[in-house]
């Protein structure tokens, strides 16, 4: 149980951080080169792992690197920003939260990994507290919701949590530095030209924006993701999944302690609903552990009965 604990609490590093980029780039970061904050983002990110890696991709994990950079990193980060500008951000934020339940879905046929009863209820929970402190957002009762935003958010989520899985599945031999490194710079390197042929040049960064990158690169991007592709490695993807519900908790949080908005009882009531799903769905029938997976090596094959 408590090497269980061990690797939730190194997950839930990626989603806190996810969670405080948010503030981070409304506050540091120029808001008119969306394409090349992403490649400054993802690029660098994914050099410094491979530095510390030193291991290139060989044989098929060219083609498998360019797929997830593109599933978890390139294209997503480029739909997100679509998405950011065709809905409020509450809608985004809300349907970007049912991956949750997606990844608890997909872990079923792709994985093996049968969602359990706590699993369900706890995703269940956890998606209800996001809408409850979501349910006020900016965007007004009178303003009509676009429909290309909803596809355009829904493509980004499903694109991520596919993505996810199939890191999940096939990274099972490989360094989870490795991988995570690939995917960081094959999405960067997507971006690249998307980036140089929309938007110019590279913006000019003064030294506000050059340290909001440094965080977004090294904190939020390059450990944020690492953590996350252990928890995947280390614990059922539902579980993770669920997990990430953290990450509008931490927008919210950060937001209320450092930007000064307002946190009612609403977003409370919310917030304990997220940390209690996060919680309940990692709960197991008779305290066992996970068990091995398709092959996946997990807590109770390394130490016995968590």
């Amino acid at each position: 149980m408590e090497a269980k604990w061990r690797w939730i609490a190194v997950t839930a590093i990626a989603p806190v951080a996810w969670g405080s980029t948010y503030f981070v780039t409304r506050q540091f970061l120029p808001a008119d080169v969306p394409l090349w904050g992403a490649v400054l983002r993802a690029l660098p990110a994914g050099l410094i792992l491979l530095l510390v890696a030193r291991q290139r991709p060989r044989g098929d994990w060219w083609w498998k690197s360019l797929a997830l950079g593109v599933l978890n990193v390139g294209a997503f980060f480029v739909l997100i920003y679509a998405a950011s500008q065709l809905l409020p951000t509450s809608i985004a934020s809300t349907v970007m939260a049912t991956s949750a339940a997606v990844l608890l879905l997909l872990a079923w046929p792709l994985l093996g990994q049968r969602p359990g009863l706590f699993g369900i209820i706890g995703a269940a929970v956890g998606f209800a507290g996001v809408c409850v402190m979501l349910a006020q957002g900016g965007h007004g009762g009178s303003s009509a919701i676009e429909p290309l935003g909803i596809l355009v958010s829904l493509a980004a989520m499903l694109m991520s949590s596919v993505g996810f899985i199939l890191t999940t599945r096939w990274a099972k031999e490989q360094r989870v530095l490795a991988v995570t490194s690939w995917q960081l710079v094959a999405g960067g390197l997507v971006v690249l030209p998307v980036a140089a042929a929309l938007e110019g040049p590279p913006p000019a960064l003064d030294p506000t924006a050059l340290l909001g990158f440094a965080y977004v690169t090294v904190i939020a991007t390059a450990l944020a993701f690492l953590a996350w592709f252990t928890g995947l490695r280390h614990l059922p993807a539902g579980s993770v999944g669920l997990i990430g519900l953290l990450n509008p908790v931490t927008g919210v949080l950060l937001g209320t302690l450092i930007a000064g908005e307002a946190f009612g009882p609403q977003q409370a009531i919310g917030t304990a609903l997220v940390l209690g799903g996060v919680l309940l769905g990692q709960r197991r029938r008779g305290g066992s552990g996970y068990g091995t997976v398709q092959g996946t090596l997990h807590p109770t094959d390394r130490n016995g009965a968590s």
